[in-house]
Parts: structure tokens; sequence; C-alpha cells
């Protein structure tokens, strides 16, 4: 049939969630929410919690995934991830780092930037 446009938001989250468990990181929660604003994937990497902000980009996008987070936005997810952490306390010694996966808009070159340790908290 004719290919479809992964449905947006939900679609870029989906893709990168599969590639996640393809690369066999655990899944800890998917669109998370708080009153900071929230987190699109929580990973599990090995011993490492992995908070992963999906962004959809249009292929002709001037900046990259990671210009396109403000300074606000990092804040709200450092802060998203703290209410996280102290949500379920077994999840104080771990490691935690700050992904980027970038999906871009077209669906016949799909290049997926996964940018590890792109926010540092």
């Amino acid at each position: 049939g004719k290919a479809t446009r992964h449905g947006g938001r939900a679609g870029a989250e989906g893709v990168a969630l599969l590639l996640a468990l393809m690369q066999g990181l655990g899944e800890g929660a998917r669109n998370y929410r708080c009153r900071f604003g929230g987190l699109d994937l929580v990973l599990l990497d090995h011993d490492t919690l992995v908070f992963v902000e999906v962004r959809f980009r249009p292929d002709d996008a001037m900046v990259s995934a990671v210009q396109s987070i403000s300074e606000a936005k990092q804040r709200r997810l450092v802060a998203s991830a703290e209410h996280y952490l102290q949500r379920d306390g077994s999840n104080n010694t771990r490691d935690c780092r700050f992904d980027v996966i970038a999906i871009p808009g077209d669906e016949h070159h799909p290049v997926v930037q996964w940018l590890r340790d792109a926010i540092k908290a």
C-alpha cells in the first residue's frame, strides 16, 4: 500500500521507542507527565536511566534537534526527571543521562539521529 507518514508526534515517539527496544534498552515510561511538563520516554540502559526528548524534525528545518530545545525547555526536562526520580525511590542510586532522538519528517529518508548525553543536567 501507499506509505503513510508516521503520525506526527505519537508516531515519532513510537519510532524512537522501537529503536531503543531493538538496541536492548528497557522501557521505563512513555509520555510521563508532571507539573513541570514531562518526559517523552524514560528508558533503562543497563543501570542508567535515560530521559529522552523526542523531536520530530522536518528535513528543511534550519536548526538542529538539540538547538531546537530552548534553555527553558531543558530546565523543564531536568525538573521533570527529578520529579520522576523522587516518585520512585528505587531509582535514586542510578546514573542518569538525557538523550535526544530526532525523527526526520521525510519517511523516505528516515535517518534517525540519536544524540546521547545531549543535554547536561
